[in-house]
């Protein structure tokens, strides 16, 4: 399966009726190995501070964690896993898998908690496959 079908068909998948707004697939560089045509155009910088923050987790509480040059508010994650944001009506998941990132963004009516689902769903996969 390619990394865009990971994107297009399990971190897109409709959850109750809602769906990500934009998702990708980044490896810790913040290369992207897939992404939906929406994703953000972020900055090198920005996948720094969030990789920075599975590091030494807490790091992005008192700035927030940018996007595509968008600040979410940093709220409850696992420490070294996931990150978790939000913005208003949306936020924002990434977890942290072996070798990648998974991110999804998303916005009213889809929940914070859809979203967790989904992203770290696949992303569990993903650390079971030795990814």
């Amino acid at each position: 399966m390619s990394w865009q079908s990971y994107v297009d068909d399990h971190l897109m998948c409709e959850i109750d009726g809602n769906h990500l707004t934009s998702a990708a697939i980044l490896g810790h560089d913040g290369i992207v190995w897939a992404q939906t045509p929406n994703f953000p155009q972020f900055k090198a910088e920005e996948i720094a501070g969030v990789m920075e923050d599975f590091e030494e987790p807490g790091k992005l509480a008192p700035t927030g964690l940018y996007l595509g040059g968008v600040k979410y508010m940093v709220i409850q994650g696992e420490p070294g896993a996931v990150i978790r944001g939000k913005k208003g009506s949306g936020g924002i998941t990434v977890k942290k898998t072996n070798q990648a990132l998974l991110v999804g963004i998303y916005d009213e009516p889809m929940t914070p908690g859809q979203c967790n689902v989904v992203v770290e769903r696949i992303a569990d996969y993903l650390i079971e496959q030795g990814m």
